[in-house]
């Protein structure tokens, strides 16, 4: 009888250990699930969008996006359109040379975390545009923003001057 009861302990721990961890498992999955984290799906909003406008003849300028997501999951903006460009507007990153030097990288995409957001900077991810035309502080530039899992985003983006507040800008 105490081999069978050996046999019996040790099929057990076998068993019920695994069985006990999955339970575990599954109702730490639960708990995530009934608190909304599972399964919920991005929701981005733009809260502001600015322009530089164009210095002297260079063609080309930036636009700059804050981006929210307050969904449960993250995404990713995989492409900018604009009617008002010459050229479809592209993501890039900055980048200093060895030397001092700024250049641009084009990148194909930027993940907008769930719970957070991004903010593009002059320093960092930022939009590369080629106006149709000269720009002017407080005129208006279009975009859509596509992303991988949620709508496209229609935003209008005030232009300002290189430097200037955009703290108070208008919620695009």
């Amino acid at each position: 009888m105490p081999v069978l009861s050996a046999r019996l302990r040790t099929s057990f721990t076998a068993v019920g250990v695994p069985v006990l961890a999955c339970g575990m498992a599954l109702a730490g999955l639960g708990a995530w699930t009934a608190n909304g984290n599972a399964g919920s799906p991005p929701n981005v909003a733009v809260t502001k969008a600015y322009v530089y406008q164009s210095f002297g003849s260079t063609p080309e300028t930036a636009a700059f996006f804050t981006l929210t997501n307050d969904g449960g999951s993250a995404d990713r903006l995989v492409h900018i359109a604009s009617t008002d460009t010459v050229a479809p507007p592209r993501l890039s990153e900055h980048h200093m040379t060895s030397f001092g030097g700024a250049y641009r990288q084009p990148v194909d995409a930027v993940t907008v975390p769930a719970g957070d957001g991004l903010t593009m900077t002059p320093h960092g991810i930022d939009v590369t545009v080629r106006p149709k035309g000269t720009l002017r502080p407080g005129e208006e530039v279009s975009f859509t923003l596509s992303f991988a899992h949620g709508k496209p985003l229609r935003i209008r983006a005030v232009v300002v001057r290189p430097g200037a507040q955009t703290d108070r800008l208008p919620r695009p």
